[in-house]
């Protein structure tokens, strides 16, 4: 059983809304499992969260590159947001994301692979950016997405500079269309996907896991209400629907015009195109998600120093 600590009640009160002693009821009730905690207060009605969002702490960048029907994406961490607006670290990460559409997503492959007009690979180019601005870095990840027939488009929320910035998304659209049309709702899909934060293209990719944990989350609110078993089955499929616009590309509502569904767009797009359109693939990344910087007691550290 995990230590229930403040800090993981803190923690699942942010992700969930819930009352603090709802949430260290629930921590006691999963034996500290902040998943099943969640899931508890959920099935209580004491949470609105369809889902938990990872914190994000670590600073650094996110960089694009796109060449020839191909993309890629890179995070480089930093130990401050403040060596992001550095030109030297922005340089960095966008020459990792450009060998990486030769190199690939494999980050030993990636780090072998030679930086351009150094005569260093890119590990070592890291190491000496890290003499040079006085920082320690870390490439984190990589990924990349190609099509034959097509356009791979990039976007850069908030970019700090060209093709870099804190949060990025790749779009694979195969396609014989128009090359401009693609270009036009590539971005437009980016941009929904950077603000959405999809988990899947269609209801067959999504992970059938998180699924099932939905329908049994849904279930069990349903039986509260008493109704009949044929009724509860019909609330349950109705609210897995409703799951699936939250969660799924294709179903979402398309965030440029607030109405039309995504996969819909996309129809419309490839009649403008000239030829069907098929979004084969998309990458997100945020800065940072999924790593939790730990917390510093700045008091305590002063204390401390004070002796």
């Amino acid at each position: 059983m995990a230590e229930i600590t403040a800090a993981l009640v803190k923690d699942l009160r942010e992700k969930t809304g819930a009352g603090m002693m709802d949430c260290k009821k629930a921590l006691g009730e999963t034996a500290g499992d902040l998943d099943a905690a969640i899931d508890w207060l959920r099935k209580k009605g004491l949470s609105a969260a369809a889902k938990k969002a990872g914190r994000v702490a670590a600073e650094g960048l996110v960089a694009v590159a796109i060449k020839d029907g191909k993309g890629a994406i890179v995070e480089v961490n930093a130990e401050t947001d403040f060596v992001a607006r550095n030109p030297q670290f922005q340089a960095l990460a966008s020459g990792i994301a450009t060998v990486a559409l030769e190199a690939g997503e494999d980050l030993a492959k990636l780090e072998a692979a030679a930086f351009p007009g150094t005569g260093r690979n890119v590990k070592d180019e890291v190491t000496q950016a890290i003499a040079t601005i006085g920082e320690n870095m870390t490439l984190r990840r990589a990924r990349t997405l190609s099509v034959d027939q097509g356009a791979v488009v990039a976007y850069v929320h908030s970019a700090l500079a060209e093709g870099v910035g804190k949060l990025g998304v790749l779009v694979a659209l195969k396609s014989a269309g128009k090359r401009e049309v693609l270009e036009q709702i590539g971005k437009q899909l980016a941009m929904h996907i950077a603000a959405t934060n999809p988990q899947s293209v269609s209801t067959k990719d999504l992970d059938q896991t998180l699924v099932e944990r939905e329908r049994t989350v849904l279930t069990e609110q349903a039986a509260g209400s008493g109704k009949p078993a044929d009724i509860i089955a019909k609330m349950v499929e109705g609210r897995i629907r409703k799951f699936y616009q939250e969660v799924v590309l294709l179903e979402q509502t398309f965030v440029i015009d607030g109405e039309t569904q995504v996969g819909k767009a996309i129809e419309k797009a490839a009649k403008d195109a000239g030829a069907p359109i098929e979004l084969t693939a998309f990458v997100r990344f945020q800065l940072g998600e999924g790593v939790e910087k730990k917390a510093d007691d700045f008091a305590a550290e002063v204390a401390k120093m004070a002796g």
